[in-house]
């Protein structure tokens, strides 16, 4: 049903027409005239929102567009009962560094293999239109938050099995894992040849205690990110956990505290954005800040200065995933 149902739709494409009359677009194409998002500033980037066809439907995408070349494009997908606009401040943090970013709005129940897949095809043959002029970079990363995250490695694990040569790798926040998810990170991996890199929080409902970790743990990469835990210590006694929302910061709202049971740190998003932004400037330009990387996760020593400032200290602040 699937395949008849594309060979319909295709057919459709190409009579110009659909059921309704509307006139059908390509997919990847985009479906509406940009329009600037709302509440965003930057002196380096610009953040606009358009309609793109992906599987014969239409879908409100965010494009973060740096405002020199970009080195990467990076999807980077909103978790389940969110949006694009919940990640607004890690997405800027992440353009300002020069990658391109996109998000597209959708049902992430279970990582939504089905448009990761379509995605992913569309990235495979460069049929998707970034506004504004704008050329689609060659290089390719994947992330997203919860299961967005998910998302995430469905749509890298397309791109590996496509044999696209421009994928550089994963960046993913207190992803939520789903059937396939292990398997994925492994097809990202490529025997550790690619990176697959998380921030993580504390083990909670929301993220199901963490249940990503096995998978990034199994990986032949010897640095897989880092767990953030408490923002500091005053007289001995921890505060300011990581919360599952920590990537929302203060685009978070009611729903996502509640979901999460806890708010967003501001602190903890700073280090997340932090993380984040730099390993997705390395990951497109194919460099290493060895600032935010251990050459060995497990040998403290071997872990450059940021990691360190976490968590090489009496009462550690962070962990290395491991």
């Amino acid at each position: 049903m699937k395949k008849q149902m594309k060979a319909v739709f295709a057919g459709l494409m190409a009579a110009g027409t659909m059921a309704s009359g509307l006139i059908a677009l390509a997919p990847g194409v985009q479906a509406a005239a940009p329009v600037a998002c709302n509440n965003y500033s930057s002196s380096t980037s610009s953040c606009v929102n358009t309609q793109i066809v992906v599987d014969g439907a239409s879908h409100s995408a965010d494009w973060y567009l740096p405002s020199g070349s970009a080195s990467a494009l990076m999807v980077l997908n909103h978790g389940f009962s969110r949006g694009c606009g919940n990640l607004r401040g890690t997405s800027k943090a992440i353009a300002e560094k020069g990658v391109m970013v996109l998000c597209v709005n959708g049902d992430m129940t279970a990582g939504n293999p089905e448009l990761a897949a379509a995605l992913g095809d569309l990235m495979t043959q460069r049929a998707l239109t970034p506004p504004a002029g704008k050329p689609l970079p060659r290089r390719y990363v994947v992330g997203g938050h919860s299961a967005g995250g998910h998302f995430a490695s469905e749509l890298g694990s397309r791109l590996d099995a496509n044999g696209y040569n421009n994928f550089a790798g994963a960046i993913l926040f207190d992803p939520v894992a789903a059937g396939g998810f292990t398997a994925n990170l492994q097809a990202i991996s490529d025997g550790g040849k690619r990176p697959v890199l998380a921030v993580t929080a504390r083990p909670s409902v929301t993220n199901l205690f963490n249940n990503s970790a096995e998978a990034l743990i199994g990986l032949a990469n010897p640095y897989v990110g880092i767990q953030l835990v408490w923002s500091k210590y005053t007289l001995g006694i921890p505060t300011g956990g990581s919360c599952h929302i920590d990537v929302e910061g203060e685009n978070t709202d009611a729903i996502g505290v509640i979901g999460a049971g806890c708010s967003a740190n501001a602190t903890q998003t700073a280090r997340l954005r932090d993380f984040g932004s730099s390993w997705a400037k390395d990951l497109a330009t194919g460099s290493r800040t060895s600032a935010y990387y251990c050459t060995d996760a497990a040998v403290v020593s071997t872990c450059g200065t940021k990691v360190k400032e976490l968590v090489d200290r009496s009462l550690p602040l962070a962990a290395p995933i491991r």
